[in-house]
């Protein structure tokens, strides 16, 4: 599933081939069971020009100042693609047509993601309770709010109203890299542990943008590629075992992470 990394490389694509231009039309493909614009909010496009794109954790914004924006949920699948008539992805469930060629699709395979008319993407983040991005957010509040927890840490980093952006992978890459347990409580960590839980976070989501989400490019050593059950550990002697924390599958070596 699409993360903080993937999202932004997504946005990237946007900025680059999508930003400037006046939209003529939005029209839907096939729609059963996603969740996209109706008629009269795609009609408040058209006349618009999308002049820049945010992101807060997961959730896509494209859109411009005075707004509406775009809110984009990648879903499992889902994914932003710049392209000219002529040369449609498959899969496309809602198109901005620009003035000229320029098209903007949003393909979604799987059906999981949606898109959104908001006014604005600091209210739409307010109210649907989002916790701070995860790579804006400080030491000293992810501490708060990581260390606070009496859960398993696997679950808090993926607690979206505790930290937008993680999903099961990086969540997995930032536990392996650091060494903990993915079903430690954050309360049981000291504070240099979670000092190095921060930066070991950070360090992931960094790296990962670093390579555009091309996960062929990030080092050897990380977690991603041994990521099944009965590999062996690119850190130490273990071997890497997956089990199910909180309700969702977690891959973690058992040694290292004991």
């Amino acid at each position: 599933m699409p993360e903080l990394p993937e999202a932004q490389s997504n946005l990237g694509r946007v900025r680059e081939g999508a930003l400037n231009r006046t939209v003529r039309a939005i029209t839907l493909g096939e729609t059963s069971h996603v969740d996209l614009p109706s008629e009269a909010e795609r009609d408040r496009l058209v006349g618009h020009r999308f002049t820049e794109t945010r992101r807060h954790g997961k959730t896509l914004f494209v859109g411009s100042a005075s707004g509406p924006w775009l809110a984009i949920h990648l879903g499992m699948t889902g994914s932003l693609r710049v392209y000219d008539e002529g040369d449609a992805p498959d899969y496309a469930r809602l198109t901005v047509e620009f003035e000229g060629d320029r098209r903007l699709a949003f393909r979604c395979p799987r059906k999981l993601g949606s898109v959104e008319l908001v006014e604005d993407p600091e209210t739409y983040v307010a109210e649907q309770g989002y916790g701070p991005d995860a790579l804006d957010i400080d030491e000293d509040s992810f501490a708060d709010t990581i260390g606070t927890s009496d859960g398993a840490l696997k679950s808090a980093l993926m607690d979206q109203k505790k930290l937008a952006g993680l999903g099961n992978l990086w969540s997995d890459e930032t536990l392996f890299q650091s060494g903990h347990d993915p079903e430690a409580a954050g309360s049981d960590l000291t504070d240099g542990q979670l000092s190095d839980l921060h930066a070991t976070m950070r360090a992931v989501l960094q790296g990962v943008l670093d390579t555009g989400a091309n996960y062929e490019d990030l080092p050897g050593t990380w977690l991603i590629h041994r990521r099944e059950d009965g590999a062996q550990c690119p850190r130490c002697p273990g071997t890497i075992r997956k089990r199910q924390v909180g309700g969702r599958s977690a891959h973690a070596c058992d040694q290292h992470q004991g």
